[in-house]
């Protein structure tokens, strides 16, 4: 596979005093720094936005205004109109002649995402299985990394088999955007062997997480890497190493519902003076029973 950081968007060209016909379409596939500079997920109706208003700029080629539509049925997605992203989907396949692999890709990764959001995982994975099939014969790493990640969330009973088969392309990286999958991969991995009832396997995958936010990730995904560890911590029972790892979270950020769940519960063992056992395997924070989400 290549490395997809070699797909640069086209630049526009020079401004000068004459006055130039029209502008030449932008061709070829969208660079992901793009797509990351459009992308909001804390916003998903701006992005939605942003992503219509890119699907919809005639300066760019058929299968550009494709790529982006593709991220609007994700944004629609994370509002819930499921039936709009869909219907995106089927837009794009109904207006492309002779999609590329990449896009193939795309719009398989994204209609399996609306599928998994639609509580339908088992329809999902066929859908994930392909976009890993076409990003491979596209040499698009970051597409089969988020597809093995979608698929080691999705494919029940091959969790572990999906994510170690994406470390490994990790593993094999020399771009740092495309290593920064390892935070994701090792996050999701970690929940699944936490909630299985295997919190001493979970907690070296943890900390492999934010060793790996702490070399390409982002700052979020460090804060959120060091909460994942101090909760697994507290899972284990040691209970001071991770109230010690949440008050430094809590004095970055006094408002984080997720941190201050997890100190009224450390200091309510602390008041009891016994050990909290083990959560419940479904319950990741043991108040909300929903982890933070990791963005890759």
């Amino acid at each position: 596979m290549t490395d997809t950081s070699a797909f640069a968007v086209d630049q526009p060209p020079p401004s000068g005093s004459a006055q130039p016909g029209p502008a030449p379409q932008k061709t070829g596939p969208v660079s992901q720094a793009l797509l990351d500079s459009l992308w909001d997920f804390s916003d998903a109706a701006a992005s939605a936005q942003r992503f219509q208003q890119a699907a919809d700029d005639t300066g760019r080629d058929e299968g550009g205004r494709a790529e982006f539509a593709t991220q609007l049925a994700r944004a629609f997605g994370l509002l819930g109109r499921f039936d709009d992203g869909l219907a995106v989907l089927a837009a794009v396949q109904g207006a492309t002649e002779d999609p590329s692999d990449r896009l193939q890709a795309r719009a398989a990764l994204e209609h399996g995402r609306l599928l998994r959001s639609m509580d339908r995982p088992d329809d999902a994975v066929p859908f994930f299985t392909l976009a890993v099939r076409k990003a491979a014969s596209a040499g698009a790493q970051f597409l089969a990394l988020d597809a093995l990640h979608m698929l080691a969330v999705s494919d029940a009973g091959h969790e572990e088999e999906w994510a170690a088969e994406g470390l490994a392309l990790v593993d094999a990286a020399t771009d740092d955007r495309i290593r920064r999958w390892g935070v994701a991969l090792h996050n999701n991995i970690g929940w699944f062997l936490h909630d299985s009832g295997r919190p001493e396997e979970a907690l070296p995958e943890f900390e492999a997480a934010l060793r790996a936010a702490e070399t390409v990730g982002t700052h979020e995904q460090r804060h959120l890497g060091r909460w994942a560890v101090a909760r697994c911590l507290r899972t284990l029972g040691r209970l001071d190493e991770a109230g010690v790892l949440q008050q430094q979270l809590a004095a970055e950020r006094p408002d984080d519902g997720f941190v201050r769940a997890e100190l009224a519960l450390l200091a309510q063992a602390a008041d009891a003076a016994d050990v909290v056992p083990p959560a419940e395997p479904t319950d990741a924070t043991g108040v909300s029973g929903v982890a933070p989400t990791i963005e890759p």
